[in-house]
């Protein structure tokens, strides 16, 4: 018999990220731990409406999506307690630009540079829907095939709760391939 615990989200651990968008001109950036895949082209970022960082992506229609590892962790978890509506936050990461404009923070192992296609509001929430326009990682992470090694790469996750913040385990399977 399971236990009936309310109707909040169960679907935590999530990647934690660093979305990074130009506001008034110069780069902001959220810790975000709600993100998701909606289509093999197609992900949505969620930030509450009050995040300063939203008045850019509502403007230039384009943000990052920043996959934080350990190394980064530190000043990841700072971009997310303090405002940008309060504190400059333009100079917490190095940077460079890409296609849409958005800053791609340098030492984040694996960016997507994206465009906002459409914005989804709800209770107290922004959420973009986003198109991936390129996507930047760093040679370390990428296997001989030229794809996102997730052992190597070892992505932080956020579990809401408790707000902590795990890493990805072992690999204990393969998909489609446990059956008999």
């Amino acid at each position: 018999m399971k236990k009936h615990i309310g109707d909040s989200i169960a679907l935590y651990p999530t990647p934690l990220v660093v979305v990074g968008a130009m506001v008034n001109g110069k780069p902001n950036y959220a810790l975000v731990g709600h993100v998701g895949i909606i289509g093999h082209d197609r992900i949505m970022v969620s930030l509450a409406k009050a995040h300063y960082t939203n008045q850019g992506i509502r403007e230039t229609r384009a943000l990052t999506v920043n996959i934080v590892d350990k190394a980064m962790l530190k000043k990841a978890d700072r971009a997310g307690c303090v405002s940008g509506n309060k504190v400059d936050k333009s100079g917490m990461f190095a940077y460079r630009t890409e296609g849409t404009g958005a800053p791609v923070i340098d030492e984040a192992p694996v960016v997507m540079d994206c465009t906002v296609d459409d914005i989804y509001e709800t209770e107290g929430f922004e959420s973009f829907i986003c198109r991936i326009d390129g996507v930047y990682a760093e040679e370390s992470v990428l296997n001989e095939a030229g794809k996102i090694d997730y052992r190597t790469l070892k992505p932080v996750l956020f579990e809401m709760p408790t707000y902590e913040y795990l890493t990805t385990g072992d690999v204990i399977g393969k998909c489609m391939n446990l059956s008999e």
